[in-house]
């Protein structure tokens, strides 16, 4: 089960948030499906080696069932050819919180007039992700645009957008 709350945010956190990196990850991916999810995703931390992610995902906001498998770069290959448009780009960011739970911090389409940036974060369960607050006024400032149950905010949508839209 993924429980997650999402914002879109304008800029990385700098060094005046307090926040730690903890790894940045560069991602490609692409849908097969988005009703329900099914989306391929090339990711690697930086200097890590690539691995490929097939993924399922059920409808929902703040919460739901997400099936990840590994699969092969050929098989990442041969998905990849079969969905036949650009795969979205993105860079991902994780900041450690003060109190243990990770802020996850995208740019995707960098460069590209589609670019946008959302952050993250995962819960452990509905009861937390509805209780938590940001441990700062800065934080606090940083995620004032919450979008969470906003379906169009997804980024199943967005490739809808953004790539599917004129493809088909």
């Amino acid at each position: 089960m993924e429980i997650e709350r999402k914002w879109m945010v304008n800029h990385w956190p700098d060094e005046s948030s307090g926040l730690s990196l903890i790894k940045e990850q560069h991602m490609r991916q692409g849908y097969i499906s988005v009703h329900p999810t099914v989306r391929i995703r090339e990711e690697a931390v930086t200097g890590s080696p690539i691995e490929y992610i097939l993924c399922f995902k059920s409808s929902g906001t703040l919460s739901r069932k997400e099936i990840e498998f590994p699969i092969s770069k050929e098989q990442f290959t041969q998905l990849e050819d079969l969905i036949g448009i650009p795969l979205i780009p993105k860079t991902r960011r994780v900041y450690q919180l003060p109190d243990g739970l990770h802020l996850e911090v995208n740019l995707v389409d960098e460069g590209m007039p589609t670019a946008f940036m959302y952050a993250e974060i995962e819960y452990e369960s509905e009861d937390q992700a509805n209780t938590w607050v940001p441990s700062s006024p800065w934080l606090g400032q940083y995620l004032q645009d919450e979008v969470t149950e906003d379906p169009a905010q997804t980024m199943g949508a967005f490739w809808v957008r953004t790539r599917l839209n004129g493809h088909e």
